[in-house]
């Protein structure tokens, strides 16, 4: 039996109708009334351009308050949302349209010329549908728990990326899972300033309806704008990964956070513990969490009780889920396995990635850690060779995969170099097919198929890449080449 709840914006706005939904920088204010006028009538020029109830429409955004109505309007019309990484190339963006059936593309104005590049039907900006009539339709008035609303690609760590779908029911449930850890205060705000096209930063509005909790919206981050909302705008939480809370530490100086402030959500990869000490020592609540795409943000999180005692952890497994460590004992180090009603329930037209990363409704992270006595998860490394810089996750197969179409370039190994500012970057390691080859080449070259944070920040020289008896490129061993 499906499980119907009331479209959660409408009855939001109906429960408390003049609360500030979200607040913006120049302090004005959209108000849950106001954001679900908005939606409904987005969504009621959208229904003219033919998308309807299943339709899978792109979004391609950066940060701002438009895009959330967007992604609510397609809500109101059973639409999925589709949500495009702005920092990827045509190439990237076109392989994920494809692959999952997307329709029509709505951009945000400034990117309606990278939008235009795309592979979809329709193609308009924000203004663009805005300008239109509307049809004359019944919107959705109720939610079916078990429908999809947004898929979100999450890089494969081999091959191509995969379409990660997530239901009403794994966003309700993440937010639910996040209430019951953190708990709700009448006074809380929520932070955004993670890119809303991934799920981190996603999910802090579907919490926001809800929770009825306005959110604070950051477009872009900067550590003056997010000090001062924690100080004299009332923010009480934020989502952040660890360069932004090295910058905000180094901004804050001597001074001390507001007795109001609760805590600093870290995700986003584990985090160096000296960071995590000092944020400690001077009275800083940064909680460590463990999450992914496929489990709709955070899963295991720390807790205010525990988070003096428990540094260096991401805490133990929200009320709904479930974590445990494949084939080891307390202390032993193996693959994270997750379970629970956040987690996906698999990949948009991929059973081959579905069946080899599920089992028995057990997710395999490919992440490895290790739970203590307590039952506390420390995440040791995501993802064996995955690159996390600056919150990003960069797969070194696809960079090297790149890079050997490069003229030149007879065999490539990617490896992640420690980084005090963005935590790792990525480097290459080349062995070329002659003397004369430019690393200036095979950057220009890379620059055309690969975001800018995935290109290499140096490229060595080298003449021959360590392997093993099977002949497989051992990435960790690649950095001993320097």
């Amino acid at each position: 039996m499906a499980e119907i709840i009331p479209h959660w914006l409408t009855k939001q706005a109906f429960l408390s109708p003049n609360q500030s939904a979200i607040e913006l920088v120049d302090g004005s204010t959209i108000t849950f009334r106001e954001l679900k006028e908005k939606s409904q009538e987005f969504a009621k020029k959208l229904a003219k351009l033919g998308i309807k109830k299943g339709s899978h429409v792109g979004v391609l955004s950066n940060n701002n308050s438009t895009m959330i109505v967007v992604i609510h309007a397609l809500s109101y019309l059973g639409a999925v949302a589709v949500l495009l990484n702005t920092r990827l190339t045509t190439e990237e963006l076109n392989y994920q349209i494809r692959d999952s059936k997307v329709m029509a593309v709505i951009s945000e104005d400034a990117l309606l010329e990278q939008a235009k590049k795309l592979d979809a039907n329709i193609v308009m900006s924000f203004s663009e549908v805005t300008k239109r009539i509307k049809e004359k339709i019944e919107l959705v008035e109720e939610i079916n728990l078990d429908d999809p609303f947004t898929i979100i690609y999450t890089s494969g760590t081999t091959g191509f990326p995969k379409g990660v779908i997530h239901t009403y029911g794994n966003h309700w449930w993440s937010a639910i899972g996040s209430a019951l850890n953190l708990g709700l205060s009448e006074t809380d705000k929520w932070l955004a300033v993670l890119p809303y096209f991934h799920v981190g930063g996603l999910s802090i509005f579907i919490k926001s309806v809800i929770y009825g909790m306005p959110v604070y919206l950051v477009e872009k981050f900067n550590e003056q704008i997010v000090l001062d909302a924690i100080v004299n705008r009332g923010v009480t939480i934020a989502s952040v990964v660890t360069v932004m809370v090295q910058r905000i530490m180094d901004s804050l100086g001597e001074n001390q956070f507001p007795n109001h402030f609760r805590c600093m959500l870290l995700g986003g990869g584990p985090a160096p513990v000296p960071l995590l000490e000092k944020a400690s020592e001077r009275n800083i609540p940064v909680f460590q969490s463990f999450g992914m795409t496929e489990t709709s943000s955070q899963i295991v999180t720390l807790s205010p009780r525990d988070a003096l005692q428990k540094i260096g952890s991401a805490g133990k497994a929200l009320f709904p889920a479930q974590i445990q460590i494949k084939d080891s004992a307390p202390n032993e180090i193996g693959e994270i396995l997750v379970k629970g009603p956040m987690v996906t329930k698999g990949y948009f037209n991929n059973d081959v990635a579905y069946e080899s990363s599920f089992t028995d409704g057990w997710l395999s992270t490919g992440d490895l850690g290790y739970v203590d006595e307590e039952g506390f998860l420390f995440v040791v490394d995501r993802r064996k060779d995955l690159i996390i810089s600056g919150g990003e996750n960069i797969y070194p197969s696809e960079i090297e995969s790149v890079l050997s179409g490069f003229e030149g370039v007879k065999e490539v190994g990617i490896a992640g170099k420690s980084d005090e500012y963005w935590g790792q970057v990525p480097v290459a390691f080349v062995v070329p097919t002659k003397a004369n080859i430019q690393k200036s080449d095979i950057l220009l070259y890379a620059e055309e198929k690969l975001a800018k944070y995935k290109l290499p920040k140096e490229i060595h020289f080298v003449e021959s890449l360590p392997r093993n008896a099977s002949n497989k490129l051992v990435r960790n061993k690649l950095l001993d080449l320097l």
